[in-house]
């Protein structure tokens, strides 16, 4: 065990020990500020030489039931990086096809591991699978994208974004786009973490995408009560060009149909509409002149985003897929490592305690 001088302030000021990071909303603002700040501090520490081997002798188990780059990769240098080890694990190399049930998955795997990640995005079961999962599990569990949210990727946002414009983000605006890709029908769990969290942060929130591209309408519900307790804003419009103009941030990115989920023919021609709907040259110039460009990656070039635009200087997206590492690292750090006070509670308690949270949380 490290000794208390090897933890940084914020795990020690913090209490996010033994807790789960499955939605956005999760951690309460005060305890999101922590995680960043450790971030930033685990990041200046790493660019340094500095170990910082909190998590040493811990392991994370890290479930993938889909393909991943930068997840993957950060949260196994992450684990390494904090003195620990993550085991990569593929759903179709374990015997969850054959009957291992989401209780058995987070009672067995949480006495071999201290720490549960999971991949699962699925439309209307990867959340409700990891959540049971969690409820089930004796150690903390981390969704590291599911069908409703995408967590770890709106915090490394977060941090990119307070880096670039200022710590305080109020009033800032970010236009959350759709935008034209041919690949695949792309999950709605990043837009759908952004909208909620930026609004939160006290950000000026634009959504827009075409008619069909719908999110979900109770984190429509929650982004606009975010934005009315924080002082920001959240609207919704059609109109690509609406949502850059006199942007600070611009996040344009592909999803899938709700309405076609099961249809891809169907969700092709409905995209096909919207060829134009591209982050090009022209629509950068609609936002201020220091505005940046995100994406989390992969992105469609040509179709969602020009190259001279993710090429060109207003870009931060090799910034945003390096924060995945800093922020997944303090979330890790505080939710697997030592506790600030009280002593460890035995598996039957903390079981039971997650089991009333979550009754009371819906």
């Amino acid at each position: 065990m490290p000794s208390s001088k090897s933890i940084p302030k914020g795990l020690q000021t913090v209490n996010l020990a033994g807790r789960d990071f499955i939605s956005d909303l999760d951690f309460s603002i005060a305890e999101t500020e922590a995680v960043l700040d450790m971030a930033a501090r685990l990041k200046q520490e790493y660019r340094s030489g500095i170990p910082h081997p909190i998590l040493r002798d811990k392991t994370l188990a890290m479930l993938f039931f889909f393909t991943s780059t930068r997840t993957r990769g950060s949260f196994e240098a992450g684990m390494a990086q904090l003195g620990g080890h993550g085991a990569f694990i593929d759903s179709e190399t374990t015997q969850i096809s054959h009957g291992d049930t989401a209780k058995e998955i987070g009672r067995i795997f949480g006495s071999y591991f201290n720490g549960i990640a999971i991949r699962q995005c699925d439309w209307n079961f990867g959340n409700q699978y990891i959540n049971e999962v969690a409820e089930h599990s004796p150690v903390p569990v981390l969704n590291m994208q599911c069908d409703v949210y995408h967590p770890f990727q709106i915090l490394a946002d977060l941090l990119t974004i307070r880096e670039f414009k200022g710590k305080s983000l109020k009033r800032k605006k970010i236009a959350v786009s759709w935008a034209y890709a041919a690949s695949y029908q792309k999950p709605i769990s990043v837009p759908q973490s952004l909208i909620i969290q930026m609004a939160r942060f006290g950000m000026d929130v634009v959504l827009a995408h075409p008619p069909e591209y719908k999110l979900m309408p109770s984190i429509l519900q929650k982004a606009a009560e975010g934005a009315a307790a924080s002082g920001g804003s959240f609207r919704v419009t059609h109109d690509m060009d609406d949502a850059f103009a006199d942007a600070d941030v611009v996040y344009p990115k592909s999803w899938g149909c709700m309405l076609t989920t099961s249809d891809l023919k169907e969700s092709a021609e409905i995209g096909r509409k919207y060829t134009g709907w591209i982050c090009d040259e022209r629509r950068m110039g609609l936002a201020k002149k220091d505005a940046i460009y995100m994406h989390c990656l992969p992105a469609d070039r040509g179709l969602e985003v020009a190259d001279a635009v993710i090429d060109g200087p207003q870009s931060v997206v090799y910034d945003e897929a390096e924060n995945r590492l800093h922020v997944q690292k303090a979330v890790m750090a505080m939710t697997m490592g030592p506790k600030p006070q009280a002593a460890r509670k035995t598996a039957a308690k903390k079981v039971a305690a997650k089991k009333t949270a979550r009754k009371t949380a819906r």
